[in-house]
């Protein structure tokens, strides 16, 4: 294995909190708000760069504005659809009462607020309901499920996230039906009408997992903005360095991480569980899990897209959490446990013993960290020629071994 370091665009914001409220200044919310108005404000279960920052800043801009700011948890049925388990999210990004200035309210009771055109029931988080407003937080990337216009971002934080579990299940279930952007669209306006939702701030990250773009937006602007938004998102997702892979080994994955662990935008796995498709980018034959994010609080949605596991992995699986995510985005497939093997060695030689008439040691072989951190990595020497002409990648040692230790286990990329 050669260990390699790729070189991606690396736009970033400098001063978080001062962006943030730069941007919040532009829609002059002074002027909407009410002084003593209640805003809440969401936060979500993904591990965005920086959040507990930029949720404090959004928290200072709206006491500045005059209104009494408060977070509420906007993740679905994460946290294993719990209340308890939504604040603990919360407080492993460092979002506290302590740490933010004010009361993180949670609940998992919705009220309907209305219905769409297709019959479809509009969920909304009961706790944001009674608030006078509403800003919506969160990152803006490439969807790992769904095609469309847009797909992870401002809307799916007023769909998915506020619609806590109830309304997150509905959805998934009206989408087997629908079209992601009929529901998204529908929904979306259905929230903005009916919910008094304030403002939206939407982040880019770029491919260091870094904010690389901080932007206020208009309630009236979240589709148009959001849809230009996705297209720089695409552009900065990091991605693996070579597209076509024998055997990839992913050392964790997580709800922090990506929806389904690993962003099936990187893997190649978008529209296929198990294979690519011509729609896809990498073309990965086999992948490998070796454990858990501990940010996932045990939550293994996505294991079932890989065909390779520990028991270790196995181990650290919280099953109930696990099972109601999966059931919730109406992919089962996603919580189903891979071929299981004692030991990391034991997995990758089964691995490799699958790819086709290649020896272990001519496989085209990738080991990441996660699909978020993808700027340090290892590959295998049937790759070397590929790297000496291209600019954009570096090699950071002399080829080794893959290194297990004494109980069979591999050594993590970034340990």
């Amino acid at each position: 294995m050669i260990r390699i370091r790729q070189k991606f665009e690396a736009t970033r914001v400098d001063s978080v909190a001062a962006a943030v409220e730069t941007e919040l200044s532009k829609l002059r919310l002074a002027e909407r708000i009410r002084p003593g108005e209640t805003v809440a404000i969401t936060a979500g279960s993904r591990g965005i760069a920086n959040i507990a920052e930029i949720v404090r800043a959004i928290v200072e801009h709206i006491r500045g504005c005059g209104g009494a700011p408060f977070v509420v948890p906007a993740m679905g049925s994460h946290g294993g659809g719990t209340v308890e388990g939504q604040v603990k999210v919360l407080a492993s990004y460092g979002i506290t009462e302590a740490r933010i200035g004010v009361p993180v309210q949670a609940t998992m009771d919705t009220v309907i607020v209305d219905e769409t055109p297709h019959g479809v029931p509009v969920h909304f988080d009961r706790i944001a309901a009674e608030a006078d407003h509403v800003v919506v937080c969160n990152r803006v990337k490439p969807h790992t499920g769904f095609v469309g216009p847009i797909e992870s971002g401002l809307h799916k934080m007023m769909l998915i996230g506020l619609g806590n579990h109830a309304g997150a299940k509905v959805y998934h279930q009206a989408i087997a039906d629908l079209t992601f952007e009929e529901i998204i669209r529908a929904v979306g306006q259905s929230v903005i009408q009916n919910c008094g939702i304030l403002a939206g701030l939407a982040i880019v990250e770029n491919a260091y997992d870094e904010t690389g773009h901080v932007e206020a937006v208009a309630p009236q602007d979240f589709f148009h903005r959001e849809r230009e938004l996705l297209d720089l998102s695409r552009r900065w997702l990091p991605g693996l360095p070579f597209d076509e892979v024998d055997l990839l080994i992913v050392d964790r994955i997580g709800k922090n991480i990506s929806g389904t662990g690993m962003d099936t935008n990187v893997i190649g796995r978008k529209y296929n569980d198990h294979e690519s498709t011509e729609d896809d980018t990498a073309v990965v034959k086999r992948i490998l899990v070796r454990g858990l994010t501990e940010e996932s609080h045990g939550n293994a949605t996505g294991i079932g897209i890989a065909e390779f596991t520990t028991q270790a992995c196995v181990d650290s699986i919280n099953r109930v959490t696990t099972n109601l995510n999966s059931i919730t985005g109406n992919h089962p497939e996603a919580g189903m446990i891979p071929l299981t093997y004692t030991t990391d060695r034991e997995a990758a030689a089964a691995g490799l013993s699958t790819v086709g008439m290649v020896s272990p040691g001519e496989a085209r072989v990738i080991q990441i960290s996660d699909t978020l951190h993808l700027s340090e990595c290892l590959v295998s020497e049937a790759y070397a020629d590929a790297i000496l002409p291209r600019a954009d990648l570096e090699i950071l040692g002399e080829p080794k071994s893959m290194e297990f230790d004494a109980t069979g286990a591999l050594k993590d990329v970034l340990e």
